[in-house]
């Protein structure tokens, strides 16, 4: 059986990455593959635990995995580290004695206790009081029932996640409410500077990807470049210098490096340094999100009989979020890269092969199944790799950031 595990990520007010919660679904064409939620539930523990080695796609952040009443009545819970997971309790489930028992033996052994979509009703107000951390859905819930429920239930230690927040606007309004942690993609968005200028710091870097992304490369004037930039000179004596490429005598110059690196590897090599600057004012995350998504993309290049365009669709990924690193359109953005005519369709939202390959990069980074089903019918590819390809994109990334 196919495992589908996607990630979302669940950030702090700094917009500091916290925890993950875990999306799966047994299968793309709908929710559960299972007709029952609790085997679901139980594969996405033992697959998460001992088959993706969570802490790899996590970055040792908690892990937030959605339990239904079976999997608490059984104490499933207790097989997997407190550490690494928390339970993230389903708004379908009663509080009943055995619930409540459960919940409080979870507490006794250090868990996290994690209240998923709440809205008040009397006889869920013992399962908030035993929560840690409650989950407010923010397009289901009034301003001011939010309000009231913060305002009722922050006193007793009770931290709130709102839920489901896809705008910076929207991320601004729950602040003011009280919230201490966000979940949503409100930072994939571009926020539309109104002076025309680009930063300078972050011109040097667009110019640092135009040079790399130039027909013709030329090292002389890319070492240039990177030279007057000493933290840009030492990132990449030390990438070439690590034990990954095992040389047998230390690099010193940094055109030496880029001969021995290759046309290719430094393309990739300076993006990813590039856009790890352009985004130094932005949630860390959404670097890692650009990462994630330049890898899936090259991984599907073979089931698309696209082999010999993997470093194509991995810029595609990796810039599909420049726009919101430098506040600007994403057509200004492209206008002075000279990166792949099909690229540039497939960013500007024009429909090409391209586009449907990110479309469903993205989807299935949202755990957005449903669309993610109709993409992948649509162009006709096999979904059995797919979420190995996702896994291994998620702990490249990781590597690559830590790196």
């Amino acid at each position: 059986m196919d495992i589908f595990l996607a990630r979302q990520p669940i950030f702090d007010r700094r917009q500091k990455v916290i925890a993950y919660e875990l999306l799966f679904r047994g299968g793309p064409q709908n929710f559960f593959k299972h007709s029952d939620p609790s085997e679901a539930t139980s594969n996405l523990i033992a697959d998460s635990f001992l088959q993706f080695q969570v802490e790899k796609i996590t970055l040792g952040h908690k892990a937030f995995i959605n339990v239904t009443r079976e999997i608490l009545v059984e104490r499933c819970m207790e097989l997997l580290p407190k550490e690494l997971y928390a339970p993230e309790i389903n708004e379908n489930v009663s509080a009943d004695k055995e619930i409540i028992e459960a919940i409080k033996s979870l507490k006794k052994s250090g868990y996290l206790i994690v209240l998923d979509g709440f809205v008040f009703r009397e006889d869920l107000v013992s399962l908030a009081e035993l929560a840690d951390i409650v989950k407010i859905d923010i397009q289901s819930v009034s301003i001011d029932d939010q309000r009231e429920l913060i305002t009722r239930f922050s006193p007793r230690g009770i931290q709130f996640i709102a839920e489901k927040v896809e705008t910076l606007d929207s991320f601004d309004e729950v602040c003011s409410l009280g919230y201490s942690f966000f979940q949503g993609y409100f930072f994939s968005k571009p926020v539309i500077l109104t002076q025309k200028d680009v930063p300078a710091f972050k011109l040097h870097y667009l110019q640092l990807l135009e040079q790399i992304n130039a027909p013709d490369l030329k090292l002389d004037e890319l070492e240039e470049i990177l030279k007057r930039d000493v933290s840009l000179t030492y990132k990449l004596l030390r990438y070439i210098n690590s034990p990954f490429f095992g040389l047998l005598h230390e690099i010193k110059s940094v055109y030496h490096a880029l001969v021995v690196l290759g046309d290719r590897e430094v393309r990739k090599w300076a993006c990813l340094i590039a856009l790890g600057r352009l985004g130094e004012d932005k949630p860390q995350e959404l670097l890692v999100t650009a990462l994630i998504r330049a890898k899936f993309c090259e991984l599907l290049a073979p089931l698309f009989s696209l082999s010999n365009r993997g470093e194509d669709l991995f810029f595609l990924g990796l810039f599909s979020l420049i726009d919101v690193m430098v506040s600007r359109p994403m057509g200004e953005v492209l206008e002075d890269i000279p990166i792949s005519e099909d690229i540039k369709i497939a960013l500007l939202g024009n429909h090409n092969l391209f586009l449907e390959i990110l479309e469903i990069v993205v989807a299935y980074e949202k755990g957005e199944w449903a669309t993610f089903s109709s993409i992948r019918d649509r162009v006709d590819i096999s979904e059995e790799t797919i979420p190995d390809l996702y896994i291994q994109s998620a702990e490249w990334a990781m590597q690559s950031f830590i790196s």
